[in-house]
């Protein structure tokens, strides 16, 4: 892991004291579907869903790949979708880049490019607006985390999936073209990486 990444990581795990007690437990739910399949010796897929699986959808796919190597934990693979497709939205994209990812994609002229998110010389997942229910996405045994209520809310029936939790997020969209626009995309995106950092930390 990039020693960017993996001393931003080692910072946020000193602050799991900023999660309330309520929402602990509901991130709880995650950690116990990751730690049956564990303990079972099956794979955990983990699907982030928002309304445009531009931004929060994508943070949530990208930190639980960071999070199960930070942890160590074996055989995850995260994925994210939304009930339209958009694209992985550039200020979304930047906030990543200031913590030290390595973001690439080979056709930027696309609508929607396909993007490799490094954060490793050999660990990346791959980012781009998708449905939910995009061949690219798990199509049985996942869990959906729901990142944004619009999509919790307009989503009402997601087949095959094994957990459904609202883990819901503000969207940083609102600050879009605004002096705040860097602060709050790097404040929604450090809040995703604390709770899925949680999440994992959890994981025996």
């Amino acid at each position: 892991m990039y020693l960017s990444i993996q001393n931003y990581c080692s910072e946020l795990v000193t602050h799991f004291d900023e999660i309330n007690a309520e929402r602990k437990l509901l991130l709880q739910k995650v950690s116990d579907y990751i730690q049956q399949k564990n303990s079972s010796g099956q794979p955990t897929q983990l699907l982030y869903v928002c309304t445009h699986n531009s931004r929060r959808s994508h943070f949530g796919q990208v930190w639980a790949a960071v999070a199960a190597n930070y942890f160590n934990v074996k055989q995850v693979s995260s994925f994210s979708g939304g009930t339209e497709a958009t694209a992985f939205h550039p200020n979304a994209i930047n906030a990543l880049k200031r913590i030290g990812f390595t973001i690439n994609t080979k056709d930027e002229s696309k609508a929607n490019p396909v993007y490799t998110v490094q954060f490793g010389d050999e660990l990346s997942t791959t980012c781009f607006s998708k449905v939910y229910d995009n061949t690219a996405n798990p199509e049985r045994q996942f869990a959906a985390v729901m990142t944004c209520s619009d999509a919790d809310e307009n989503c009402p029936f997601i087949p095959d999936v094994e957990l459904r939790i609202g883990t819901t997020y503000e969207d940083p969209k609102a600050f879009d073209n605004t002096l705040q626009q860097d602060t709050q995309y790097d404040t929604r995106c450090r809040q995703i990486a604390l709770e899925t950092l949680y999440v994992f930390s959890l994981v025996q």
